[in-house]
């Protein structure tokens, strides 16, 4: 599946930016989705996940209560959206998924094995 990462932008500190994620195959129910970011000099690290059916949900802990993960399988799209941003969030930000038949969340980057292009998202003081 190809995944398109769409949405970032400069977003003043406070501001909410959504993200979303698109996915070209039909069958985006059989996909688990995360979603990761990366800043310059740091590893990527995991933001959000949602499983196939968006039944589950998991955050890291840096963006629970700020972030919420959603799908729309009919649309094959997951989004992400970002409230009360902090400089610290600024990064690209990255949708992964991978196909599964469980209801089960991924938040370890090894468990993907689709990956979009990446959206920055900048976020000034």
């Amino acid at each position: 599946v190809q995944l398109q990462a769409s949405g970032g932008g400069l977003v003043q500190a406070g501001g909410p930016v959504r993200l979303s994620c698109a996915a070209s195959t039909g069958a985006f129910s059989n996909y688990a989705v995360g979603w990761f970011r990366q800043s310059p000099g740091k590893e990527r690290e995991f933001v959000a996940a949602i499983s196939r059916v968006g039944r589950r949900t998991y955050y890291a802990e840096s963006v629970r209560g700020r972030f919420t993960v959603s799908r729309d399988n009919a649309k094959n799209t997951v989004d992400l959206q970002m409230n009360n941003l902090k400089p610290e969030d600024t990064a690209v930000y990255y949708c992964a998924a991978r196909p599964t038949v469980t209801g089960v969340v991924y938040e370890h980057a090894n468990d993907y094995n689709n990956w979009g292009q990446g959206t920055l998202v900048t976020v000034s003081s």
